[in-house]
């Protein structure tokens, strides 16, 4: 379901423009049709395209010790993480570009039956993984449960509407070790990509996760992608036993598999017209 707004029909036209600094957020509806029933879990993914994480300058601005709890390196960031290092001479926490360009749009699903919106639960916990979660990103040592002392002398990154401390109300989910923060770090190999935002649980074996029907989309249009003519989307997919839908696979074993067989005819050709000639000279007597 795309979002983005650039059509003066979509109801999130309205929101196109919004920029980093607008103090009001801006909502819209966008309502859409199941044709099939989504049996097993369903993974909500938001999408962004003409997006380059893979910018060598952006993927280094970070400071990995920073994020892993390091208190030395929360006050003093590296010189990596320039011009997001330092704001008002306090440091930046967490600091550099792929930090402060974090996606911070919040979407909310609910399916209509009969004129009445019923909200679809969506799970926050579970989609980042394993080991970035409980090895690569911690909070500073201290006092767990009083975030707000252990950051204090931080700034927030520029873009954000509030500090890393404010992300959650729950602290196992809150601060560095956020789940969406932590998703957001994992930058892209393409300028085309989804990240995983929720989790919708299958619950009851006789139903389905959720049933063919309409549904409509809640969005606070926070994240501004027009300047740079990007696309925002949100994506609803499930998984098989072989795993989720991935054509660029694929296509890419197709491509990859069709450049060796002809290569290896024209090398066969090659071989049976040059291969079998005496290249040896002949020795006088």
């Amino acid at each position: 379901i795309d979002y983005t707004g650039t059509e003066p029909s979509s109801p999130c036209n309205k929101c196109l423009n919004v920029s980093w600094d607008s103090t009001a957020p801006c909502n819209c509806t966008i309502n859409f049709t199941l044709e099939h029933s989504f049996e097993s879990n369903v993974f909500m993914y938001y999408g962004l395209s003409n997006f380059y994480q893979n910018h060598r300058r952006y993927v280094k601005s970070r400071d990995d010790s920073q994020l892993n709890g390091d208190n030395s390196s929360l006050l003093n960031p590296s010189k990596e993480c320039e011009p997001y290092r330092t704001n008002e001479d306090k440091p930046i926490a967490p600091c550099g570009a792929i930090a402060n360009s974090m996606f911070n749009d919040t979407l909310e699903l609910f399916r209509i039956e009969n004129n009445t919106r019923t909200r679809i639960t969506l799970v926050k916990k579970g989609i980042a993984w394993w080991t970035d979660k409980n090895v690569k990103f911690r909070n500073p040592t201290g006092d767990g449960n009083n975030l707000t002392a252990l950051f204090q002398g931080t700034t927030k990154p520029v873009n954000w509407p509030k500090p890393v401390y404010l992300l959650d109300s729950e602290p196992d989910n809150n601060g560095f070790i956020n789940e969406d923060f932590i998703v957001w770090m994992r930058t892209a190999a393409l300028p085309t990509f989804r990240k995983l935002y929720r989790l919708i649980e299958r619950k009851d074996n006789l139903q389905p996760t959720l049933q063919a029907g309409k549904y409509s989309l809640d969005i606070t249009y926070n994240y501004p992608v027009h300047s740079f003519d990007g696309r925002k989307r949100m994506i609803l997919s499930t998984i098989s036993w072989m795993g989720g839908k991935n054509p660029f696979l694929g296509i890419a074993y197709i491509t990859v598999g069709s450049i060796c067989f002809f290569l290896g005819v024209v090398l066969l050709i090659i071989h049976h017209k040059y291969g079998n000639r005496n290249t040896s000279a002949d020795i006088p007597n």
